[in-house]
């Protein structure tokens, strides 16, 4: 049997198992990689707050990454928390010298429930060492307005945001629309419209329509980690993106509404699926 193609991400711990490292790492099994694991942080944390977070020291990330490269094929990889400006020189460090596979950086900066999940002073950190690393980058609004020093109120600002993180380094960029203002043209009423934007070519609107849910506590991961993982079997990035894109409403449409705040969505969805097939069929035989 050929190996699943070996994945990683690089990012912080969530106790609560919906999103980080926990989230990304269900992603990528569901969709056939093997998935391996750099800690950039550890958080106490479930579905309603982010009670406190400890971070290893640089040095301890870099080993980390290093060991992992030493040793695994990694077909691609992601980024998610890296907390401080010391991890993401560390990071960088690293993967400049070393990253010959696609990269998604997603640009964690606070949690679901409202914590901050990267000092203040390693912004320009990540605008200067991780965005020319990143082969797709994927902020949502707060996250597209802060890398690029722009305001993003509606769909007529997309290309003037995107040209910005792509004059910044990144090769690709997916603007997600969940945090688009109430009524905006990148809602369609019902949808929710993400935006994937390469250099010289207009932005590429993706509608999905929008989930009644509150249970969102991880998505960004979770997307950022699918596409990883399709990149990592093979697909080009327009593919990755949309593979990624519909495995996460499905987790959404799914989800098990777990916690008091905002909970999970259902990563083992394919599995369940999977398993329903099955019992269908041994009671029909």
């Amino acid at each position: 049997m050929r190996p699943a193609p070996c994945v990683l991400t690089i990012a912080g711990s969530d106790s609560g198992g919906g999103a980080g490292i926990q989230a990304d790492l269900k992603t990528m099994a569901m969709l056939g990689t093997f998935g391996m694991s750099v800690i950039t942080a550890l958080t106490a944390q479930n579905s309603v707050e982010v009670r406190a977070i400890h971070a290893p020291p640089p040095e301890f990330v870099a080993v980390q990454l290093e060991t992992v490269l030493d040793d695994f094929p990694v077909a691609a990889a992601k980024t998610g928390m890296l907390f401080s400006a010391g991890i993401i020189a560390a990071v960088a460090g690293v993967l400049r010298q070393r990253k010959d596979f696609p990269l998604v950086v997603d640009p964690v900066c606070v949690s679901q429930t409202g914590h901050a999940l990267l000092q203040e002073d390693a912004v320009e950190a990540l605008r200067r060492e991780m965005l020319p690393l990143a082969d797709l980058v994927t902020p949502n609004r707060p996250e597209a307005e802060l890398l690029s020093g722009l305001p993003l109120a509606g769909e007529g600002d997309v290309a003037r945001v995107a040209g910005r993180l792509l004059d910044l380094g990144a090769k690709a960029v997916l603007l997600k629309g969940g945090h688009m203002p109430p009524g905006g043209p990148e809602e369609g009423g019902g949808e929710i419209v993400d935006f994937l934007c390469l250099p010289g070519r207009a932005p590429l609107a993706l509608p999905m329509p929008r989930l009644d849910t509150r249970h969102t506590h991880g998505t960004g991961c979770t997307l950022s980690a699918a596409i990883a993982a399709y990149q990592g079997r093979g697909l080009d990035l327009a593919a990755a993106v949309r593979a990624a894109r519909a495995y996460l409403q499905e987790a959404l449409r799914t989800g098990y509404g777990l916690g008091k705040g905002y909970g999970p969505p259902n990563h083992a969805h394919p599995l369940e699926a999977a398993l329903h097939s099955l019992d269908k069929a041994g009671q029909g035989s």
